[in-house]
């Protein structure tokens, strides 16, 4: 059995896919691989969410215990990652309630990535997040030591 295009040539497959389903011709298109597609792009969008999150609450934490170090860089990627966690909850609101389970996951790893940057014990740090997710994404939050 040969290969299927969706194996050889997944961008010409998206193409046939997207002609199928534009004439009508549902019977011709291939149903497994465009549900699993469906299924990975809102794991993608989720992991999108866990990312931001996590970079967001490394530089919150590094500003806040290590205020020696703070720079020009640390406040660029915290006002990047708010503006990008807006507008990726603003095009996908169903993924506010996702929002606690996310901090929760991407907080650990947080900690992890803060310790390593600072070289600071992991112990530093709050077991559990230590931020609000509305102080998190307020432009005015700047936590202090």
């Amino acid at each position: 059995m040969g290969e299927s295009l969706y194996e050889t040539d997944f961008y010409g497959w998206i193409n046939q896919q997207v002609n199928f389903l534009h004439s009508g011709k549902f019977s011709e298109t291939d149903m497994d691989n465009i549900v699993e597609e469906i299924e990975e792009m809102g794991k993608s969008i989720a992991r999108a969410l866990e990312s931001r999150l996590e970079i967001l609450l490394m530089h919150l934490l590094k500003w806040q215990y290590q205020p020696s170090h703070r720079s020009k860089s640390w406040r660029i990627t915290i006002v990047e990652q708010r503006l990008a966690l807006a507008k990726l909850l603003r095009k996908n609101p169903s993924l506010k309630p996702k929002v606690p389970n996310a901090i929760a996951e991407s907080y650990a790893d947080a900690i992890i990535r803060a310790s390593v940057e600072t070289d600071l014990p992991q112990n530093t740090f709050p077991k559990t997040c230590p931020y609000k997710f509305e102080d998190v994404m307020n432009k005015d939050f700047w936590p202090e030591p």
